[in-house]
């Protein structure tokens, strides 16, 4: 178990004693109208990360962007592992726990401009365009590809109330920042292990202290889809009666 061989190990050793953590202390916070809230929100988050995340993954892992250890799989999901596609899971839960530890204003108007919306949009969408140029090339290929599937997302999110993360930022700052760190020493942890590799031919070879900067984009990527999206569904409930009055 200790250093663990498996996929399913890897999570017991460094994602669910977090996680255990994390719950423990969100369960002894007495705000019960905030914790159904935060559960609904969590369950939106998590199905959508798995139905959005398991075809491009599936496709990745089919390309031969990253491989895995002998041994360490124990079943699949199309090409998916089943400890990668329970990952799906894991990681939202992890980042919308530590996010409980903050509070979220949730002041601001829920009314955005024509521009304001516009601006949002625009944003994801650069995002796509560098991604789709990235995709061109086969050492940025993996780079490509995350950006390109980041952007639709974030074009949803800004453009639905980047406003409202922006006034929330330094609590969006820090919410994302703590998982993300965490994850990449996680990550950093079992390619050193050698449970999975991350192929050379579709990276561009800057890898600080051992760990792709491909990964670490992705992890930063995704712990942003998670906290963008709840903070975004908090202000929704909060604001919704005045906005639709």
């Amino acid at each position: 178990m200790i250093p663990p061989e498996t996929y399913l190990q890897f999570h017991t050793v460094a994602i669910l004693p977090p996680i255990v953590g994390l719950a423990l202390l969100a369960w002894l916070r007495p705000s019960g109208h905030d914790r159904r809230r935060a559960a609904t929100g969590l369950a939106i988050i998590t199905v959508l990360a798995v139905c959005y995340t398991l075809p491009w993954d599936n496709f990745l892992i089919r390309r031969g962007v990253w491989t895995y250890g002998e041994g360490v799989v124990a079943g699949r999901l199309w090409a998916v592992p089943v400890g990668e596609a329970l990952f799906f899971v894991l990681q939202p839960i992890f980042t919308a726990l530590w996010l409980s530890r903050f509070s979220i204003s949730t002041t601001t108007p829920l009314a955005l401009s024509t521009r304001q919306r516009a601006a949002g949009i625009l944003a994801g969408v650069g995002v796509g365009v560098v991604g789709a140029g990235l995709l061109t090339g086969g050492s940025t290929f993996y780079l490509g590809a995350i950006l390109a599937w980041a952007a639709p997302i974030f074009a949803l999110q800004w453009g639905f109330g980047w406003t409202q993360l922006w006034h929330c930022r330094r609590t969006v700052g820090l919410a994302v920042a703590v998982p993300t760190l965490y994850l990449w020493v996680v990550d950093w942890t079992a390619i050193s292990l050698e449970l999975w590799t991350i192929s050379p031919d579709y990276t561009v070879g800057i890898a600080p202290l051992g760990l792709p900067v491909e990964e670490m984009v992705f992890f930063l990527v995704t712990n942003l889809f998670v906290i963008q999206g709840l903070v975004l569904y908090a202000w929704l409930l909060d604001r919704w009666g005045d906005w639709s009055k």
